[in-house]
């Protein structure tokens, strides 16, 4: 493992240099330069409560006849156990859970996980969870494990439920829940436009298409964050885009630091403009951040999740709901 990490160093955000200081007793220790890019965060919108009975399985518990084990159950929670973890910034913890290497952990492009937690009992004395959806970047075809890498929000039920976690502890997973399945040359070119965590599925989309010299795929990202030291993976990101001619990145912040180089404030509807792939047949743009930007660039979804109607500078810039997909 400290090779895999080592081999990672060289695409790890600046802010994580100091991360693994301090924790001699982690499995990471030594390693000074921890890899963001390899973890998840966030892909959903919002959490939510969920009552039921316990319905827990082992992954010992759903060995197959034939073919590989598939870690992940769509219909059955499963325990995971938290191999390692550690800080990255000041309110993201990576987050490494491990299964069985002789087994798939069987994510499709592009998915998300379920994790949950219990919040007690209701006033029926059945137990009450905290439900939260989390996009993995790793590679879907690492052996026996999975990254996570989760902002902690002082009123996060879900994210201090893993701020509180220890190497060890199991967490509860749900999956996968696919959002849209990529298959390669599907378009001639995907835009995406990503705040904060949001990048997680577009990291997802975009390595699998980087990976893959059949896919001649363009893609065009613009990332927006609140500050520099806010963005999420971004030296993975420059190390892909210098590598990948067919990979385009542009950043903006709220909060530019005096050396800033990047775009300043929202994304805006020039920026959308010379950044995206124009309205076509073989264009996909993909939107993913809090509500407030969904809200601006694309539109909300739709109460029950659905895709909702097109709204925003996306549907301003001639976009139809076709051409759009809102994680």
């Amino acid at each position: 493992m400290a090779l895999f990490f080592k081999r990672l160093a060289k695409a790890a955000p600046t802010a994580f240099t100091q991360a693994f200081r301090g924790q001699q007793k982690s499995s990471f220790a030594g390693f000074r330069f921890p890899f963001g890019a390899i973890a998840a965060v966030s892909g959903g919108i919002s959490y939510y409560y969920y009552f039921s009975s316990p319905n827990l399985i082992h992954l010992d518990q759903i060995n197959e006849e034939t073919g590989p084990t598939v870690a992940l159950n769509p219909d059955k929670w499963i325990e995971f156990k938290l191999q390692d973890r550690a800080k990255v910034s000041h309110n993201t913890h990576l987050f490494r859970f491990s299964f069985d290497p002789d087994a798939k952990l069987g994510l499709h492009i592009a998915s998300c996980l379920l994790t949950r937690a219990p919040l007690g009992q209701d006033a029926e004395g059945k137990t009450k969870y905290v439900i939260r959806p989390y996009t993995p970047i790793s590679n879907p075809d690492s052996k026996g494990y999975f990254d996570l890498l989760i902002k902690v929000y002082p009123e996060g039920k879900m994210s201090q439920h893993f701020a509180k976690l220890k190497p060890g502890d199991m967490v509860e997973v749900k999956g996968p829940i696919e959002k849209i399945r990529y298959s390669p040359n599907m378009k001639k070119h995907i835009g995406m436009i990503a705040g904060g965590t949001g990048i997680t599925p577009m990291l997802q989309i975009i390595e699998e298409i980087l990976r893959n010299p059949d896919d001649n795929t363009q893609v065009s990202l613009l990332y927006a964050n609140v500050s520099p030291d806010d963005i999420l993976l971004k030296q993975k990101l420059d190390v892909l885009a210098a590598s990948h001619p067919n990979f385009k990145i542009f950043y903006t912040v709220d909060n530019p630091t005096k050396n800033w180089k990047g775009g300043s404030g929202y994304t805006t509807k020039d920026m959308a403009l010379k950044g995206l792939p124009g309205p076509s047949e073989d264009t996909l743009i993909l939107v993913c951040g809090p509500p407030g930007m969904m809200k601006h660039i694309s539109g909300e979804k739709a109460k029950d999740w659905s895709q909702g109607e097109l709204s925003g500078i996306l549907k301003e810039l001639g976009y139809s709901e076709q051409m759009v997909y809102k994680f």
